[in-house]
């Protein structure tokens, strides 16, 4: 029997990178998925290539910054499905390379509420739900930039740092009502937001042989498993807990 067999599992930004080989994984253990993304075709093809394993898939359109679409979703799942009983709330974007001088108003605010404010939306949604029943869990992703500096990026940094502290605050104030809320961090991985980067592209090789001890980038999949650990029952008494799966990033 798969680790998530029988349940309802909700992955934003699936369409691509982490968030569609989560979802793939979590449809391998068993789960129904529901893919969300601000992306048709990614997301669609999520789904399609869910079906094509014989795993059950339905995709959702949504702009996880807006809190009529995340309450939308939350509720087309629960209408499709019944009840909702995992959520990886992954959406995010890295925004602009900036000096802390040179950002203006409007790029900063979108790094934030597609990080940051995007998360505490879709919990507000999912607590509710899996409040109501008593149990779920939930894992946030993050970022290693939300443990360590992030150079020329603070906006993005920011936004991570408080995805954790948002992780552990909500986690506190759920635990006794049976749901887990932890926090996903991954280090340098090889997915598309990485790729449409062009700075990050044409750098990531050479810092990963600086300060990367596994001497790789990590890939989507690996981080996947991560995420299918957190949100199972294996992991029944983690609770507000940030995992790094970075190949020894921040050790050094």
């Amino acid at each position: 029997m798969g680790q998530l067999q029988g349940k309802v599992a909700l992955v934003t930004g699936g369409g691509s990178g982490i968030g569609r080989a989560s979802a793939l994984a979590f449809a391998r253990e068993g789960a129904k998925v529901v893919v969300a993304d601000l992306n048709s075709d990614g997301g669609n093809e999520t789904v399609r290539l869910i079906g094509e394993k014989s795993g059950e898939a339905i995709f959702f359109k949504v702009d996880v910054t807006a809190s009529d679409q995340v309450e939308a979703l939350i509720y087309k799942a629960i209408q499709t499905y019944e009840h909702l009983d995992c959520a990886m709330n992954n959406a995010g974007i890295l925004g602009k390379s900036f000096n802390i001088t040179e950002w203006d108003e409007e790029d900063w605010d979108r790094v934030i509420a597609t990080n940051l404010k995007s998360v505490w939306l879709c919990m507000k949604y999912e607590v509710f739900h899996m409040g109501r029943r008593g149990k779920g869990a939930i894992v946030n992703t993050t970022s290693t930039a939300g443990l360590v500096a992030s150079l020329r990026n603070a906006a993005y940094c920011a936004s991570k740092h408080g995805l954790i502290g948002l992780t552990k605050a909500t986690a506190a104030a759920y635990a006794k009502v049976g749901i887990r809320i932890n926090a996903l961090c991954p280090g340098v991985t090889d997915t598309p937001l990485l790729k449409g980067n062009t700075v990050d592209r044409e750098k990531s090789w050479k810092y990963v042989e600086m300060f990367v001890p596994a001497g790789r980038l990590g890939t989507p999949e690996e981080q996947a498993q991560a995420a299918l650990w957190l949100l199972s029952d294996a992991s029944s008494f983690v609770i507000g807990h940030t995992l790094t799966v970075d190949g020894g990033l921040v050790v050094i």
